[in-house]
């Protein structure tokens, strides 16, 4: 039998094991989830490459969950409507929003780090002078500046209302002839723009001696990311998700400059494949343009891959109406409208979580950006088909060698069976006004100059036109 001495001991080392555990398991359930954090560049000037950037790292962020967006921010300035649109996106962001000045923030640079939250500053940051000038450096006319400025300082006001002297701070970054004066002291007289070091943003002010006094502008100064966050969320309570740029979408970035181009010229190479025989250099220069252009919108954050999937049967319906349903024009019209359509969607700009609106604004762009990309094809494909035919242009860029034989060879010898003008037949399938006739025993197609022609009826040919034959019913044939 045990001492009781023993069975005390005992029954302590059982209740201080299970307290342990209980403990243990208790900071187990208790323990903090990591704040993920996304770290953002904004560096060289203001501008639409930036724009993309920061959308498809907020959308990024959206998706992921992510609690907290952090601009780096290192600029001198740039677009006012693009830094219009860079504040408005950040407020579709729910979690918090910071900038972090390395080194400067200025121009419209100081009026993102302002519709942020929060305010951080590196050791030597500058943010300021804000003033609207032009892109080569003259001054705006008098009565757009204060356009510009009135709407400016008033999307300041309506984000920065819970941050005492923010609005004003940034006013006077933007307003020469505002005099910046807290409480009983003048920060910056009239006459000069604001311009803050990291200390001076620091430096703490109150309205009235009752007044808690707060820091200008900033929240602190650190010399990395890494610090401040460190100091936010203490060591090891948070994952920084950083946001690097790759080869190819600083690629894409460029690219997108020239959406309308690319989107034209791609459309008009397809033109001049469907004209040449055999498959040559436009086809393939077509492709590999619309492809460029998709590829530019997905890194962008502009579309998915349901674009491209749309894009694909459009093309497959217009093949079909070409070899398999010629005249009906229903796979054609389709076809043509899952193309277009796809186009147009690929350069919606759709946010995640949000309902989609169907407005002017979200229409604007896109829609002028389409018909500029078509009015290119169509103005290239009349000008190069009057031109183009039996150049040195066709000859070096169309393959030498088609299916069945020479190319040039393939060419002379339909153009020679191709009927006269006033050649006669009958139309072996309705012509809607595209079908097929048939003349002197062999099929051609055909298009009805005006209206309709049904099967079976006598035609007569009007003209020939890129292998194809423009036809009128002919009067005169006996029934």
């Amino acid at each position: 039998m045990s001492s009781p001495r023993i069975t005390a001991l005992t029954a302590l080392l059982t209740l201080g094991l299970s307290a342990g555990a209980e403990e243990l398991s208790t900071a187990a359930l208790t323990e903090p989830e990591k704040i993920n954090v996304y770290v953002i560049p904004i560096t060289d000037a203001i501008s639409q490459p930036n724009l993309f950037v920061l959308r498809r790292g907020l959308k990024e962020a959206i998706t992921n969950d992510v609690e907290m967006i952090l601009l780096d921010m290192d600029t001198p300035g740039g677009r006012v409507d693009v830094t219009l649109e860079m504040m408005e996106m950040l407020a579709k962001f729910d979690g918090i929003t910071a900038t972090y000045i390395n080194p400067d923030a200025i121009s419209a640079g100081s009026f993102i780090a302002a519709a942020t939250q929060e305010i951080y500053f590196a050791p030597g940051g500058k943010m300021g002078a804000s003033a609207v000038i032009q892109g080569g450096g003259q001054e705006v006319p008098e009565t757009a500046r204060m356009k510009v400025e009135s709407y400016l300082r008033a999307n300041i006001r309506s984000i920065t209302e819970d941050y005492p002297f923010r609005s004003e701070v940034i006013r006077a970054m933007l307003d020469a002839d505002f005099e910046l004066k807290i409480g009983e002291e003048v920060i910056k007289p009239a006459g000069e723009l604001l311009t803050l070091t990291a200390s001076e943003a620091m430096r703490e002010y109150s309205e009235s001696a009752d007044d808690l006094a707060q820091p200008l502008l900033g929240k602190g100064i650190y010399d990395s990311t890494g610090a401040l966050l460190n100091e936010r969320f203490g060591e090891g309570n948070y994952e920084i998700k950083d946001f690097h740029l790759t080869y190819s979408e600083v690629i894409a970035k460029w690219m997108n400059t020239f959406t309308p181009a690319l989107l034209g010229i791609g459309m008009l190479m397809l033109f001049f494949e469907f004209k040449s025989p055999g498959f040559g250099v436009f086809g393939i220069l077509g492709i590999v343009l619309l492809g460029v252009f998709f590829i530019s919108q997905h890194i962008a954050g502009l579309a998915g891959n349901e674009v491209i999937l749309f894009f694909a049967l459009g093309i497959i319906l217009v093949l079909a109406e070409l070899f398999f349903f010629p005249g009906t024009l229903i796979f054609a019209l389709s076809g043509l409208a899952f193309i277009f359509g796809s186009l147009l969607w690929a350069m919606l700009d759709m946010w995640p979580g949000e309902p989609i609106i169907v407005s002017p604004d979200l229409l604007a762009e896109p829609i002028v950006n389409l018909v500029f990309g078509l009015s290119i094809a169509v103005l290239g494909a009349l000008l190069l088909s009057r031109f183009f035919h039996g150049s040195w242009i066709e000859r070096k860029l169309v393959l030498a060698e088609a299916a069945g034989g020479d190319s040039q060879t393939l060419r002379a010898e339909r153009e020679s069976s191709i009927p006269s003008p006033g050649s006669t037949g009958i139309a072996i399938t309705d012509l809607f006004p595209s079908g097929h006739v048939e003349i002197g025993g062999r099929r051609y197609e055909a298009r009805s100059a005006l209206g309709t022609i049904d099967k079976g009826s006598p035609i007569r040919v009007q003209k020939a036109v890129d292998f194809s034959l423009i036809v009128v019913p002919d009067k005169h044939a006996s029934c």
